[in-house]
């Protein structure tokens, strides 16, 4: 397991490429602290929703200061958010907030886990929550976690008594888990899940309420804390100069999609955790009452003698003095029945005889990537920097039929270097999480393997297993096989080792709107995944359309090399949609995948494979204007939707306009919560409102309310109040309010039609009021709700117009909405007179 305690000793190279991939090297101090973890053999298990719902101060505490092994249940993966560093959304966010969650347990120390729960994006009761994902298969999965983790106590981030009161998915994962707590005991439900597990009875659950619960700070003060447990979660650890708050902060920093990078903190901080079932905890400890030393397992209490010895009589300058003990404890620990312990244990031991001796193990592959089918080298390094007496006696590849047999003494401080060449099998899967293999639904993922259910990630397609001797007493040690290398710029550098297709494809972009019936060229770009691939490649298109030329011959060289080859595509005469997809044939095998890497200093790079696709759509649309400025925000894929139409936009940076730069543009569109997250915005503001009195158009997207400084009250020319209403039902009805405005008349004229086809929400964050000068244009609202009229307004101001909109552009321009484009291209037009001739969009 790895702890967050590597996490100290590198904090310099935290955020630099591939840290998260380097080996855990421990310090004394460290590695002491694993030894008191040894000697606790008790659970938690923390449930919430999303990834960065969890509550890191509690899982740090309850790993690093109680000594419990800590897991987050994570329903979801997150894929519903937003994205403050990237343009990843829905599956490739939810794959990087997965592994910002792992980074974020790798400070903290707890461990992840989730469920086949989809992030289908906000709700606002757990009713419509838990009609959308499947509700029976989500409870299984949270009690296969239970049974699978058998933890002692339970804790909920929410209140399964409050549904309407804060997001959907947050109520239903507390209402899933008060159910789990007693159904993972009866052999009766989900009876195929004791083919692989046991029944589990957890002695409590708790709730973590706080004042926020309360309404006010005040009011918590004066609650009833008799049924409460109270911890102090600021605790100090003098070993390593930091707080637990800190180390929290720290841990919450890694959630940076979301934005949560953070400020560290210190001092006392209290928690509290509310019982709602199993027997009152007279003390504040909630684990009262369950045996967490070595006496709970038939057998342990010797192997607890011994580790209790090392604990008391720990040498920080010589750790490998306590080998011989170690050794002792691991091999009795082999000999107990309880599965469950010595699995634990095993782990965690093995994990401080390798850092006790200072035994460096490696597997890295020569290529960052190999294709079924290929040869592969695998470079191996063992060195022992202690006095131990240790044998390398044999390295086998796990997943391959590679194994070498050194029986080499490892000298004191000698690096020992070996290498394996093995053939990749055929039968070998992709690398590739292993949830997004199948087509899955709105609310769930499909996963047909009862034991990959939960697991953070794919496990990995090889490992190299050492056999150890220890002064003759055999030990097998497991490493993931990496790939190491280095950059000058960056230096030492690790990556995971990727199985690839040998060809893949994509088509940039994702939606190719045809306005016409001309024909447009389509770029399809192929990687080679192996050195010396030759194939064909052609198109697959809807009926009515046409592609020319039927297939493209091609041959690429070089591994990881990337062609363009372009088709010709022609829509037909009428409205009409539909995907194109790309087909390539090498040999008597047909590759049909796009690779997605996902690269980021804060996690290591991920390798995901998706249909490759592109969504044609040929829509009747007008427009007015050329050019348009765009100001980025938190990160959306607007200004190439818009391109789509024909505009031509220019990413301006709001640092550098001046007054009067703005004139040359038709309009000035600011990107999603870019009032957020732009602080420079709040010194523009009268440039932007003058560019709009000149008669300019000014498009603001939503923001996220109350999430800037006070300079930043007013966002527009009038009075307008950003509130937390939106509309979340993506097919609410939708009222236009001004049929007489041109916002929906002109070039093009909307109709309750256009809003069909709308992805995840109609819209979040709408104004709640506003100033006599705005038009609100649309009225919508959820089910039993009042109408919200906030979604889209618009007021002249001079002879230009300022419009703001909370409707999820973001989300349906890149998936190719018809009627969200008409509506866009109107509101990039309002002022125009007319459409010119050549303004109309060219194929």
């Amino acid at each position: 397991m790895k702890h967050f305690w590597i996490f100290f000793s590198a904090t310099i190279v935290l955020f630099t490429s591939g840290f998260a991939q380097k080996p855990e090297k421990l310090t004394s101090a460290e590695l002491f602290h694993e030894v008191q973890k040894l000697n606790f053999l008790g659970t938690a298990l923390y449930v919430a929703a999303h990834p960065d719902d969890e509550n890191t101060s509690l899982i740090s505490y309850l790993s690093n200061h109680k000594k419990a092994k800590t897991v987050y249940l994570s329903l979801t993966r997150g894929d519903g958010g937003q994205n403050l560093i990237g343009s990843e959304l829905r599956e490739l966010l939810g794959v990087l907030r997965t592994q910002e969650l792992l980074a974020a347990r790798n400070v903290d120390g707890g461990e992840q886990l989730f469920t086949r729960a989809n992030d289908f994006g906000f709700s606002k009761l757990p009713k419509e929550t838990l009609e959308i994902w499947d509700n029976d298969k989500v409870l299984a999965d949270v009690v296969w976690a239970i049974r699978n983790i058998k933890p002692d106590v339970i804790i909920n981030r929410f209140d399964h008594r409050t549904p309407g009161t804060t997001h959907g998915h947050h109520t239903a994962s507390a209402m899933l888990s008060m159910e789990a707590f007693d159904l993972a005991n009866n052999p009766q439900a989900y009876p195929e899940q004791l083919n692989h597990s046991d029944t589990w009875q957890p002695k409590r659950i708790f709730y973590n309420t706080s004042w926020w619960q309360y309404g006010s700070r005040e009011k918590f003060a004066k609650a009833d804390k008799s049924n409460m447990i109270k911890m102090d979660v600021g605790v100090y650890y003098p070993e390593l100069g930091l707080s637990n708050n800190e180390i929290s902060a720290m841990s919450r920093s890694q959630h940076l999609c979301q934005g949560f990078g953070t400020l560290t903190v210190r001092g006392s901080s209290e928690e509290y955790l509310e019982l709602l079932k199993g027997p009152a905890a007279t003390g504040n400890d909630l684990f009262e009452g369950v045996n967490t030393t070595w006496s709970r397992v038939k057998g342990g209490e010797a192997i607890g003698r011994i580790l209790e010895k090392v604990e008391e009589n720990f040498d920080f300058q010589n750790p490998a003095k306590h080998i011989p003990e170690l050794i002792r404890a691991y091999q009795m620990l082999q000999n107990i029945e309880d599965e469950h312990w010595k699995s634990i244990k095993s782990k965690e031991l093995k994990h401080i005889i390798l850092a006790a001796t200072g035994l460096y193990l490696e597997a890295s592959s020569e290529n960052a990537s190999a294709t079924p089918g290929s040869q592969a080298t695998i470079n191996l390094e063992a060195i022992n920097r202690s006095s131990a007496n240790i044998t390398l006696k044999e390295i086998q590849l796990v997943g391959a039929n590679a194994k070498i047999a050194p029986n080499k003494v490892l000298t004191n401080n000698q690096k020992e270097n070996f290498s394996i060449d093995f053939s990749v099998p055929s039968s070998m899967m992709y690398t590739s999480p292993y949830w997004l293999n199948e087509q899955g639904s709105l609310g769930m993922y499909v996963v047909n393997n009862q034991q990959f259910i939960g697991k953070p990630e794919t496990p990995k397609a090889f490992k190299a297993r050492f056999s150890l001797l220890f002064d003759g007493s055999e030990i097998i040690f497991e490493k993931d096989i990496v790939h190491r290398y280095s950059r000058p710029d960056k230096g030492e550098l690790y990556e995971p080792f990727a199985i690839l297709p040998e060809v893949t494809s994509k088509i940039d972009e994702k939606v190719l709107i045809f306005a016409n019936s001309d024909t447009k060229e389509v770029q399809v770009k192929v990687r080679a995944g192996k050195n010396n691939v030759s194939g064909t490649i052609s198109l697959d298109h809807p009926t009515g359309w046409s592609v020319s030329p039927k297939s493209i011959p091609f041959t690429i060289e070089q591994r990881g090399e990337e062609i363009p080859l372009t088709f010709k595509v022609t829509p037909p005469n009428s409205e009409s949609e539909g995907n194109i997809e790309p087909k390539i044939t090498v040999g008597d095998q047909v590759f049909d995948k796009e690779l997605v890497e996902i690269a980021y200093d804060h996690i290591p790079k991920q390798s995901v494979l998706l249909p490759s696709a592109a969504k044609v759509v040929r829509m009747d649309i007008k427009k007015a204007g050329e050019h348009i400025a765009y100001i980025m925000g938190a990160g959306d894929k607007v200004p190439e939707s818009l391109e789509q139409i024909g505009y031509q936009v220019h990413i301006v940076d709001p640092n550098e306009i001046q007054n009067g730069d703005l004139d040359k543009y038709d309009a000035v569109v600011v990107g999603i919560r870019a009032y957020n997250v732009i602080g420079a915005l709040k010194f523009k503001q009268p440039v932007l409102f003058d560019y709009v009195e000149r008669g300019g158009t000014m498009i603001v997207q939503y923001n996220t309310a109350g999430r800037w400084s006070n300079q930043f009250e007013n966002i527009a020319p009038y009075d307008i109040t950003l509130s937390r209403d939106r509309v979340t039902d993506e097919n609410a009805e939708v009222k236009i309010l001004a049929p007489k405005n041109s916002l929906v008349n002109f070039p093009n004229a909307i109709t309750s039609k256009d809003f069909e086809g709308w992805v995840q929400e109609r819209g979040l964050y709408f104004p709640s009021k506003w100033s006599a000068e705005f038009t609100p244009i649309l009225s919508m609202k959820d089910e039993g709700e009042t109408e919200k009229q906030g979604s889209l307004i618009v007021a002249p101001y001079g002879e230009g117009h300022y419009i703001y909109t909370g409707l999820s552009f973001f989300r349906e321009l890149p998936v190719g909405v018809s009627g969200a484009y008409k509506l866009f291209a109107n509101m990039l037009s309002i002022g125009k007179n007319e459409v010119k001739k050549d303004s109309n969009v060219k194929g």
